[in-house]
C-alpha cells in the first residue's frame, strides 16, 4: 500500500512540474504557446490561466494529502526495523583483534616513587 502512495506521489509531482512550466507569469502561458488566436477563441487567456492555477493548487494539495497518508501508514513497530544482511551478521560475530588483552597497570611517576627503605630512615632521624 505504501508503494502505491509513493508511485502516486511521484506521478503527481511530475505532473505538477509540467503544469508549472506551462504557466507564464505574464499571462501568456498555455494560450500563447499552443495555437495563439485559436486557443483564445476556445477558452480565453483568463480562463486558461485560472484553469492552470486550479490544477496547480489541486496537484499541490494532492501531494500533501498523499504524503501525510503515507506517514500514517508507515510501520513504526520494532519488528520491521531489523536489518537482514550477511555483512551485519559477520560483523556481529567477529571479535575485535586485541580485545582479550588488558592494558598494563598504571605506574606512578618517577619523581613520586619512594623506596620502602627511605621511609624508616626518616622516622628514625625524627626520634
Amino acid at each position: 500500500m505504501l508503494t502505491v502512495f509513493i508511485v502516486l506521489i511521484c506521478i503527481i509531482t511530475v505532473l505538477l512540474i509540467l503544469v508549472v512550466l506551462i504557466q507564464n507569469s505574464k499571462g501568456g502561458g498555455l494560450s500563447g504557446e499552443f495555437g495563439g488566436i485559436g486557443s483564445n477563441q476556445l477558452m480565453g487567456v483568463k480562463k486558461t490561466t485560472d484553469l492552470l492555477e486550479q490544477i496547480t493548487w489541486g496537484l499541490a494539495i494532492g501531494i500533501m494529502v498523499l504524503t501525510l497518508a503515507s506517514y500514517v501508514l508507515v510501520d513504526r513497530s520494532g519488528t520491521g526495523a531489523t536489518i537482514n544482511s550477511a555483512n551485519v551478521d559477520a560483523a556481529a560475530s567477529k571479535t575485535v583483534p586485541g580485545a582479550g588483552l588488558q592494558a598494563p597497570a598504571q605506574r606512578p611517576a618517577a619523581g613520586a616513587q619512594q623506596t620502602p627503605a627511605a621511609a624508616p630512615k626518616a622516622d628514625s632521624a625524627a626520634k
